[in-house]
């Protein structure tokens, strides 16, 4: 087996066991590395691979936005954030505006690295839970 095959092989196994906190984890890490190579693409002068990226951004964005529980306050907000996401992204591939990528890769950053934060200290919780049963 190739070493993409494995890799694939590697990748999709990743996706089918994780966890759905994993899981956003992995959307807003790839959103991240859409965007940045979004931005990399506009450098280059590549339009069709800028205009690609930024469309799997949005898709994400687009997921992301279908998991949010209506039911949660916080959720609107999110949601929010979001639509202005999509909205900077957009103007960005009409205009090829990198100030309007890094807005949203801020974002997406700030987004995942909050969420990195909450798997963590939910697994810390549910160790402590564990260790004094």
């Amino acid at each position: 087996m190739s070493f993409n095959k494995q890799h694939q092989a590697y990748q999709n196994n990743a996706v089918n066991t994780a966890s759905s906190s994993e899981l956003t984890l992995m959307l807003y890490n790839g959103c991240i590395k859409f965007v940045k190579q979004a931005m990399k693409d506009i450098e280059g002068n590549q339009f069709e691979a800028k205009n690609t990226n930024i469309q799997k951004a949005q898709n994400i964005i687009r997921e992301l936005m279908i998991t949010l529980d209506v039911e949660v306050d916080i959720s609107h907000q999110f949601m929010s954030l979001y639509e202005y996401m999509l909205h900077r992204l957009a103007e960005a591939n009409m205009h090829n505006d990198k100030t309007a990528l890094e807005e949203v890769l801020e974002f997406a950053m700030e987004f995942r690295d909050t969420w990195k934060q909450v798997i963590l200290q939910t697994r810390k919780n549910q160790y402590t839970k564990g260790a004094h049963v």
